[in-house]
């Protein structure tokens, strides 16, 4: 069975089917699907979806890219979802570098706010990072994001890197792009993560894994992944799910 960790079904791309998009990843053996809220809009309809499904569970926090509409009460209201059954970790939160939505500087104190906040909490951060590398990490360790941990979603950056955020308690989880055929860097990567470190995801509806390149992502594809990271670590399918699986309970505390 497979979980994917990072997927966004509350996507206004989903309104026409989003019941059979969720059908469609339980048919490809899909067990758990972690749905992201990560602004006003997206926050409320992941605790929706979470409340409708037993096998959904939510992520919420602030986007960098949303961070100048962040104000001084969503913070409290962060804090009291976090109490939530369902909500199982604080993202995504990071660095955007590549869309210039929010200065750096408000981009960076909402990101230190919320690991705080985490830290007080006791829950994972999911790290959305972009363009950023340096800032990401340089924050995480003066911040000690290593008490909590959490997952580097969708990672893309060096091994360098990934082995400082290894070093800081975080899975590296990879998804579509993975998959592409010019996808060198990643690809290797991901062969140097240790297995009990890995976690796969789709960040649906976007990056679509080959062969649905450029189209909609959608959880059922969390397979295309799983099958590429077997290929990449000379493992079974059925041994990837096992181990990703494990290691996305663990990672947030899901029995």
């Amino acid at each position: 069975m497979l979980i994917d960790t990072h997927t966004h079904l509350d996507s206004h791309k989903f309104d026409e089917d989003r019941a059979e998009v969720i059908e469609r990843a339980r048919a490809a053996g899909v067990e758990i699907l972690i749905n992201i809220g990560f602004n006003r809009e997206t926050i409320p309809t992941t605790i929706a979806l979470a409340e409708q499904y037993e096998f959904i569970y939510g992520v919420v926090g602030w986007h960098p890219t949303d961070s100048l509409d962040y104000g001084p009460g969503d913070l409290d209201w962060i804090a009291s979802l976090c109490d939530h059954p369902k909500v199982v970790a604080i993202g995504e939160i990071g660095l955007d570098y590549y869309w210039d939505t929010s200065p750096k500087e408000v981009q960076k104190r909402v990101f230190r706010e919320q690991i705080e906040l985490a830290k007080q909490k006791k829950k994972p951060i999911v790290i959305h990072n972009r363009d950023a590398h340096e800032d990401v990490v340089s924050i995480l360790k003066e911040s000690n994001a290593k008490e909590v941990g959490g997952v580097m979603h969708c990672y893309s950056g060096s091994w360098e890197t990934a082995k400082q955020c290894l070093d800081m308690n975080f899975y590296i989880s990879f998804g579509g792009p993975v998959t592409f055929k010019n996808a060198r860097v990643p690809k290797e990567v991901l062969a140097k993560v240790p297995l009990d470190r890995l976690l796969i995801e789709t960040d649906a509806p976007y990056l679509a894994p080959h062969p649905h390149r450029g189209k909609r992502n959608e959880s059922a594809y969390v397979r295309l992944v799983a099958e590429t990271a077997a290929e990449i670590t000379g493992k079974t399918l059925a041994e990837i799910e096992q181990i990703t699986s494990e290691n996305a309970r663990k990672c947030f505390s899901i029995r």
